[in-house]
């Protein structure tokens, strides 16, 4: 008797939720592209030097390219990189996505480089934004900032009761616009 009870009380709380229903996807896609203006200033083609630590203990220098839209209307950013060697060949190459979760009012970004993926937290700064790799016991923090048409990215390696490492230190500067990756659009006909 009991559970023929609860029958009408769980139906209840399941139309309830259906009434309820999802959030509106305007008023979502609006607070995605409010959050991102903060991500504008990286927006363009970017070229520098880039230096990264390699595992011998050597520098390994690079000519660094980056280019940086929106995309969805505004609601994501996407991101290129890569770097390339005195050859001009392509040694590094990345793809990423910058996006923002308005229930949970945090930014991530999802990477692919060099054959790895992985889905990070990206805390916005006054001036850019930090994103850290859990790697065990130690932490790879990204830091990075645009300030008078310059973007300056570095990479420490941290590990628990020992000074920083840098392992990675970019200077770009901005060399255009960009109507990537938004252009080019398939049309209806």
């Amino acid at each position: 008797m009991k559970a023929l009870a609860l029958i009408p009380v769980l139906a209840i709380a399941a139309f309830a939720a259906t009434q309820q229903g999802r959030p509106d996807p305007a008023t979502l896609i609006a607070a995605q592209k409010e959050a991102m203006k903060e991500m504008s200033s990286f927006d363009g083609v970017w070229r520098g030097e880039a230096w990264t630590l390699l595992p011998n203990g050597s520098k390994e220098t690079l000519t660094q390219t980056e280019r940086v839209g929106p995309f969805l209307d505004g609601s994501v950013r996407v991101i290129e990189g890569r770097g390339y060697d005195k050859e001009g060949k392509v040694v590094f190459n990345a793809f990423a996505t910058i996006s923002y979760n308005p229930s949970a009012k945090t930014f991530g970004m999802h990477s692919y480089a060099m054959g790895n993926e992985g889905q990070f937290v990206l805390t916005p700064t006054e001036d850019g934004y930090i994103w850290e790799i859990p790697a065990g016991p130690m932490t790879i923090r990204y830091t990075a900032k645009v300030e008078g048409g310059t973007w300056t990215e570095v990479g420490d390696r941290i590990m628990q009761g020992k000074e920083p490492i840098r392992i990675f230190e970019m200077k770009l500067k901005r060399i255009g616009s960009t109507d990537w990756p938004s252009a080019g659009a398939v049309p209806m006909k």
